[in-house]
């Protein structure tokens, strides 16, 4: 039996980032969890996609776990009352929407701000992490090298990649626009993780601008400092560093919020205070903006603007698209031809213990010689009776037929009762 692919997926799409920051999962939530779905319920091809943006997990069994899995990621976070945010989850159960949909969080059709090119590695980690678990078998690694194929196809055939747009980006250029009548602004960076790390790179595309940037490991923020020109503080001295910034970006994780409305009181602010919270959760506390001078833009609030690469990528959507259509099919191709292998090969095997069976019987006495002539004869009469059924298999796939003539051919050949006997 094939087990029909499925996916459950928390997204910026129904929920808001106070939802999102609740369900999220860190790597070891994520092993924790792959542990228990095969200790639980064997399941074999599954993937954890956890990002800013959304919280997803995609799997392989003839069950519905949906509400079970959404159960396992409540008691990884800790909440009693996770049945109450079934609202925000979207549950696909049909094998080829799952897929699809899957291949358009990939591409990153469905990221916040389209195309964000983040969401490539971030899938790649998630596969990592299940064939680390021994949690991907031949679909699901069939699958993602599609997924992988296809990624470079959008790349080499469509504008869809061109440029930066993702929500780093987004961020430098909301950055830009609201420090535009600044002299050199001061932007204080803290926090280098992947999405930190992408502002940084980004933000030598600010003209003038101070760029400062702290990490609670130092050597991280040398290292990028040096590589991209930005001055660097040790993290002891952060809150020193956001009283004299014009702009805070904060991208650290964090269980509690790092920036208060207390601490924001303390500060000089003459003019304004630009908050930016790339975090998720969140490390800002929202009531910040009660502080005069003060402004707060979540990842929710960063919109994507109408640069001319984002309107390119956007009008390669439907070519993008196209892609992976035609990608979809030459999976549902090889999955089909997945699906009569069993059968291809039971009876295969059904016929060539028929085919032993005789030689032995006819043959005792026959000579070295005479035995090697027989066996390639017999060989290729097999071969030509075997092609028949085989094609007819392969075109039953191509007219979603195959379980048909799966039945057909194995009471022909009554290929159970084969397969049990030469069991």
């Amino acid at each position: 039996m094939q087990h029909k692919f499925k996916a459950i997926s928390l997204s910026y799409k129904n929920a808001p980032v106070e939802i999102r920051e609740i369900i999220a999962l860190d790597d070891k939530a994520i092993h924790s969890l792959l542990v228990k779905l095969k200790e639980f319920f064997n399941v074999k091809d599954t993937l954890i996609l956890s990002t800013c943006n959304r919280t997803e997990v995609y799997y392989a069994h003839e069950l519905d776990l949906s509400v079970e899995i959404i159960k396992l990621i409540g008691t990884e976070k800790g909440l009693h009352n996770v049945v109450s945010y079934l609202e925000y989850f979207d549950i696909i159960q049909d094998d080829k929407e799952a897929i699809q949909h899957l291949f358009k969080v990939s591409m990153g059709l469905e990221a916040q701000v389209v195309g964000d090119m983040q969401i490539s590695n971030q899938v790649k980690r998630a596969y990592q992490a299940a064939s680390d678990m021994e949690m991907a078998g031949p679909f699901l690694h069939r699958l993602m090298h599609t997924i992988f194929f296809t990624n470079k196809r959008v790349v080499q055939e469509t504008a869809f990649r061109d440029g930066a747009a993702s929500v780093s980006y987004a961020a430098v250029e909301l950055i830009e626009e609201l420090t535009s009548n600044t002299i050199n602004p001061r932007i204080l960076l803290v926090g280098l993780g992947e999405i930190g790390e992408d502002v940084a790179k980004n933000m030598v595309y600010i003209p003038n601008a101070e760029v400062t940037l702290t990490n609670r490991t130092h050597e991280k923020a040398v290292r990028m400092g040096a590589e991209l020109g930005h001055n660097v503080i040790p993290f002891e001295e952060v809150y020193d560093a956001m009283d004299k910034a014009d702009v805070v970006v904060s991208s650290i994780a964090a269980s509690d919020p790092f920036i208060t409305k207390e601490l924001t009181k303390k500060f000089n602010i003459q003019s304004y205070k630009l908050f930016v919270d790339l975090s998720v959760p969140r490390s800002i506390e929202t009531t910040v903006e009660d502080v005069p001078g003060v402004l707060l833009y979540n990842v929710d609030n960063i919109q994507s603007k109408a640069t001319e690469a984002l309107e390119r990528r956007l009008a390669s959507v439907p070519q993008v698209e196209g892609i992976i259509e035609e990608s979809i099919e030459e999976f549902y191709d090889w999955k089909k031809e997945m699906m009569v292998s069993p059968t291809i090969n039971k009876l295969k095997n059904a016929l060539e213990q028929i085919r032993k069976e005789e030689l032995e019987r006819y043959l005792k006495n026959a000579s070295e010689q005479e035995y090697a002539v027989i066996d390639k004869i017999t060989k290729s009469m097999m071969q030509k009776i075997i092609k028949v059924p085989v094609v007819q298999l392969r075109a039953a796939c191509k007219k979603d037929q195959a379980e048909g003539m799966i039945d057909i051919i194995s009471d022909l050949f009554d290929l159970e009762k084969e397969n049990t006997k030469h069991a």
